[in-house]
């Protein structure tokens, strides 16, 4: 099974070749480096999909808080 979570753009390494071009991004205080080779017009404060390192898509903000929000209450189950 694969797992795509919501992730905060906090800071984008601008490159002039989009397939190098990279993120940090918040997985709810978590900081990572992911690939935007996908996403050439992502910006720093979207959300976005990320699965193995990979931004897939942009995600609206509202979408996002209530995955996260879900993931959070699926980690209180436990």
């Amino acid at each position: 099974m694969c797992l795509a979570i919501p992730a905060k753009i906090i800071s984008i390494s601008e490159n002039d070749d989009n397939l190098q071009r990279m993120a940090r991004v918040d997985f709810s205080g978590v900081i990572k480096d992911i690939s935007l080779a996908y996403l050439p017009e992502a910006k720093v404060n979207d959300y976005v999909i990320v699965h193995a390192g990979l931004a897939l898509s942009i995600l609206d903000e509202d979408e996002a808080r209530i995955t996260l929000a879900a993931f959070a209450e699926l980690a209180n189950v436990q």
